[in-house]
């Protein structure tokens, strides 16, 4: 396991470095100007020597290569420097917002995987059954269905027709402090939209690994011996069965962070989402390397959880092989 983890950092270098150059070039590129995002409407009629020295002082009119370098120098230290959209330290912006999006993308992928795993275990245990077929259309039209119109189609039912639950932020509005009471009226509707959009997966999966694990030779000797049928499906079927549910669970962390900018954004909720959107607007270089690194690091380690969730879980597979 060790060694695992040792060659996914070792891998993890490059790629980080990769991704950095890559943002600052693509928002060099961008149309937007820096410069005019960071003063507002102040700089509408400014002279072109204010906004040149307005430029310097943010390090606008360096080349992005430069601006790339100075920037990777100085994380590496653990100074991600200031965001010029946010007036704030990058540390601080992230450090703010960065628990409430965590909680967000816990909850929503926690329910996303127990409830498709039960659905799944549901569908499998009669193929083409009426249950089947219901529960995989089910799966299939949600996976159709787009996050951002799922939150909308939310919130007109139960926070404007059924007035059940609070349409967005992170609290009351005349509230003046956040306690967990309304934390958590506040982030059941996001978290369920957001599980919405994994639980398709989760559901297929599980079904086709429990119903192939059904037809295996293992589990008709265990129906043989007389097992009951609950035992046959959790304790041999649905073990077999949720192998490649564990390969799965990387691979949807970089469809969950998108969907959580765009959950986020629906329901005002006080995540990175609203930073990421003013981050790339603005061109806010510090910013956008941050948050993009920190996505960048989500995935991988989305990606080496998966595998070693499987390596433990299945003793043919050796890890030090992955």
């Amino acid at each position: 396991m060790g060694r695992l983890v040792a060659r996914r950092a070792l891998f993890a270098v490059p790629a980080l470095l990769v991704v950095t150059f890559g943002v600052f070039a693509v928002a060099a590129a961008s149309p937007f100007d820096p410069v005019r995002a960071y003063g507002g409407t102040a700089v509408l009629g400014a002279d072109q020597e204010t906004l040149d020295r307005l430029r310097a002082n943010l390090g606008a009119g360096e080349p992005f290569a430069a601006r790339w370098w100075r920037w990777l120098t100085q994380a590496v230290t653990g100074e991600l420097g200031d965001s010029g959209v946010m007036r704030q330290p990058v540390t601080e912006v992230i450090g703010e917002r960065l628990v409430w999006s965590a909680l967000l993308c816990a909850v929503a992928f926690g329910v996303a995987v127990l409830a498709g795993t039960a659905a799944g275990v549901l569908a499998a245990r009669r193929p083409g059954s009426w249950t089947d077929r219901a529960v995989t259309s089910l799966a299939y039209t949600l996976e159709a269905a787009p996050v951002f119109w799922t939150a909308l189609l939310a919130v007109w039912l139960f926070a404007l027709q059924l007035d059940l639950l609070p349409a967005g932020g992170l609290t009351d509005t005349a509230s003046e402090h956040v306690s967990p009471g309304q934390v958590l009226s506040h982030v059941v509707l996001p978290a369920g939209v957001l599980a919405l959009s994994q639980l398709p997966w989760f559901t297929l999966y599980v079904r086709q690994g429990v119903g192939d694990a059904l037809a295996e030779d293992p589990v008709r000797g265990a129906r043989a011996r007389g097992l009951s049928e609950r035992t046959v499906l959790l304790g041999h079927a649905l073990r077999s069965g949720l192998l490649p549910v564990l390969t799965l669970i990387g691979s949807r962390v970089p469809e969950l962070i998108t969907g959580a900018l765009l959950v986020e954004t629906v329901f005002s909720w006080p995540g990175i989402a609203a930073a990421t959107v003013e981050a790339a607007t603005s061109v806010d270089f510090p910013l956008l390397a941050a948050l993009t690194t920190l996505a960048t690091v989500a995935v991988l380690a989305g990606n080496l959880l998966a595998d070693l969730l499987y390596g433990l879980t299945d003793p043919r597979v050796e890890l030090n092989r992955l």
